[in-house]
């Protein structure tokens, strides 16, 4: 009974750390301070020490943001193009909308706050909604077993953030606020942390920058203040309880320990320096998305609409032409209703492709995807065998999700017994199979399916199995932070049929 009660609290503790303090990976995410002048850069809370007791340490690490968009106002320009006055057409319900689609209707809700309204004229969107953002849910076949198009390297991406960091310009806030110094104050901190690598809690190789992580950390627990807006009709906004299960998860329980934290939370908006706009992009779709239609212009709208409703009521949007707002969002059509009206946030997203979907690095945060069975017990399950006791070179079953998938299975399934490649398992108990084939492979395969991203990568720690990614283009979860080579595999998609070979080559230590 004492042990249950003991396993209860960890996990207990262990989901706080990994909602709650992941939340202050993309809540610091934000500012660079160049002349005075608050600019592109942020804080990141990432996910750090992966350890066989199902530990994971978070914390953060300062990271210049890329090109904060050209749209960010200062001083002299007007108004942000998403402020609208609160009497705004912009403001009715998606039903209001001029659309062909049967959407059903559901309020932004109703005002709970103060109007702390800005004193610029407002600026009308002069841009049309986009088009027609189909979700690319086809089925690519399979020609000569090759995936074409060139592959983002990790070393490439790494150059891609150095290349953005050095690009960013500076970008004034439309007016001077005491959170700039603070923030300033905390990013010379962390520049300058002393060098500090004998931490027994924390493991260097596996950090980007060890001292800078833990420095930015301890400043992130001392300092940082979040706003979350009251704004926002449930089940859409403030209900995290809908989405603490299944493979967007990840949304639900940073919401959940987000908004029950103290620490970090603020109602006194001026304080902040960061602000949460609670939605959930699973409920979105679950709600908005007409079946079969091919269509998220629906979506794009009631979300553009929300966004004049904070900007019209207040005027902490137009300060910086919210690129001190953070969202946090795991279904894959996230990066399409957003890039319109909200590309300008810290967009913490699960699928993270630098290529196809205009992922920014620098800016946007790679958000683990985690498939959550059982909300009460996440951690129902986790651990493995000893390396040594691994009888399996790699594993992989599931669906046949999107083109690298079918690939993968032409080339390996029943064709070598070291490569336990499947199709999708058939069912058990708590999907023990599975489970078992992970705890007994040396590597874990962790092929995409229609998107880039995929809960294997995190079952895979959980299970103590090397991740092997196999997803061109995708930027893994905390990538400014952790070093994900010295614990991951990465082969490109073309290189399928010679993956047995890359991974026996990897010495056994």
């Amino acid at each position: 009974m004492g042990y249950d009660l003991q396993y209860i609290l960890e996990t207990k503790r262990f989901v706080w750390l990994v909602a709650a303090v992941f939340a202050l990976f993309m809540l610091f995410q934000y500012f660079e301070f160049p002349n005075r002048y608050v600019v592109s850069s942020l804080f990141s809370v990432s996910e750090g020490q992966i350890v066989a007791n199902t530990t994971l340490y978070y914390a953060s690490n300062i990271s210049n943001i890329s090109n904060l968009h050209n749209n960010i106002p200062d001083a002299s320009s007007p108004v942000s193009s998403t402020f609208l006055p609160p009497n705004s057409p912009a403001l009715t319900p998606p039903s209001a909308v001029n659309t062909t689609l049967n959407t059903p209707t559901l309020p932004l809700g109703p005002d709970t706050s103060k109007s702390d309204k800005d004193v610029s004229k407002p600026v009308k969107d002069s841009k049309e909604l986009q088009k027609n953002l189909a979700h690319s849910d086809d089925k690519s076949s399979v020609k000569e077993g090759v995936v074409k198009g060139d592959a983002v390297t990790i070393s490439e991406m790494r150059d891609m953030l150095a290349r953005n960091r050095a690009s960013s310009r500076s970008m004034k806030p439309r007016w001077s606020s005491a959170v700039d110094k603070e923030l300033l104050d905390a990013k010379q901190q962390i520049e300058n942390a002393r060098v500090n690598e004998n931490d027994p809690r924390l493991y260097p190789p596996l950090y980007v920058n060890v001292s800078k992580f833990q420095r930015s950390y301890e400043l992130m627990e001392k300092i940082l203040k979040v706003h979350i807006y009251k704004e926002g009709a449930k089940p859409i906004f403030h209900q995290p309880q809908a989405v603490l299960k299944g493979i967007y998860a990840s949304e639900g329980w940073f919401m959940k320990n987000m908004k029950a934290t103290q620490q970090f939370v603020t109602k006194k908006p001026k304080q902040a320096h960061l602000f949460y706009i609670p939605f959930s992009s699973r409920m979105l779709e679950e709600k908005l998305y007409v079946q079969d239609s091919h269509s998220h212009k629906n979506m794009v709208q009631y979300l553009k609409n929300y966004v004049d409703l904070i900007a019209g009521k207040y005027n902490f949007w137009n300060r910086t032409g919210g690129s001190d707002h953070f969202f946090v969002a795991c279904h894959d059509w996230t990066p399409s209703i957003t890039k319109k009206h909200m590309d300008t946030c810290i967009r913490a997203m699960c699928n993270s492709d630098v290529k196809k979907e205009g992922f920014t690095l620098g800016k946007d945060v790679p958000l683990p995807e985690t498939l959550i069975s059982s909300p009460k017990n996440p951690l129902r399950e986790f651990g493995g065998k000893p390396a040594s006791q691994r009888t399996t070179l790699a594993f992989f079953a599931g669906r046949m999700h999107g083109d690298v998938r079918p690939i993968l299975l032409q080339h390996w399934e029943n064709k070598d017994p070291d490569m336990k490649i499947f199709g999708k398992l058939p069912k058990s108990k708590h999907n023990q199979n599975y489970i078992q084939y992970m705890q007994s492979s040396k590597y874990c395969i962790c092929a995409k399916g229609y998107e880039v991203n995929s809960p294997r990568v995190v079952e895979a720690i959980f299970y103590e199995c090397v991740p092997v990614i196999i997803s061109d283009n995708f930027v893994p979860p905390f990538f400014e932070v952790l070093n994900w080579e010295s614990f991951a595999v990465f082969v490109k998609e073309k290189d399928i049929p010679n993956l047995k070979n890359i991974l026996v080559s990897i010495p056994e230590k």
